[in-house]
Parts: structure tokens; C-alpha cells; sequence
């Protein structure tokens, strides 16, 4: 069965066009729970404007599944908490200059 970790690490797969970095080290990632094979992971945008939600689920979700152990793989967008900066990691803040 896959864990929180596991799954983690297949998310920095997941990578956003426009600032060209994963989107764990932008503090896109506000949830991931691991139900035995069933995997549901909440994210968010930089902005609610931001027209790439569709295609961040399919990313999700190809690159979850790859996991040894993953059955299913759900993901849903949130805007609550809105998405600032400060979620970013060091290197992600050092990469755009924050």
C-alpha cells in the first residue's frame, strides 16, 4: 500500500507551466490521504483564474498511480485557504526571488 510519503514524492511530478517548478515545492499540495489503494489529493492554484485545474488532475492522477498499491486516485481543487507565497519552500521562495 502506498503511504502520504510515497504519494508526496510522485506529486513533484506534477509541475507548473508557467513558473517551471513542482508543485510541492509551491505549496500547491494542501492534502493527501491514503485509504489502503485509495488516494485523494486536495490541491489549489497560484489563482482561481488559473486555467490548468483540468490538466493538474490528470497529472495527479497518472503520476499517482504509478505507485505499487494505488487502486484509485481522486483529486479536488480548493481555494479555502487561498493560495499565498508563503506556502512555498525555501528553494521554490530562492527560485523566484521571494
Amino acid at each position: 500500500m502506498p503511504n502520504v510519503d510515497e504519494v508526496e514524492e510522485a506529486l513533484t511530478n506534477v509541475i507548473d507551466p508557467e513558473l517551471g517548478l513542482d508543485f510541492v515545492e509551491l505549496g500547491l499540495i494542501y492534502g493527501i490521504e491514503v485509504d489502503g489503494g485509495d488516494v485523494h489529493v486536495t490541491f489549489t492554484l497560484t489563482s482561481p483564474g488559473c486555467p490548468i485545474g483540468p490538466q493538474v488532475s490528470e497529472q495527479i492522477e497518472e503520476f499517482v498511480s504509478e505507485l505499487d498499491g494505488v487502486e484509485s486516485v481522486e483529486s479536488s481543487m480548493t481555494f479555502a485557504p487561498p493560495w499565498t507565497p508563503d506556502r512555498m519552500s525555501e528553494d521554490a521562495k530562492f527560485a523566484l526571488g521571494y
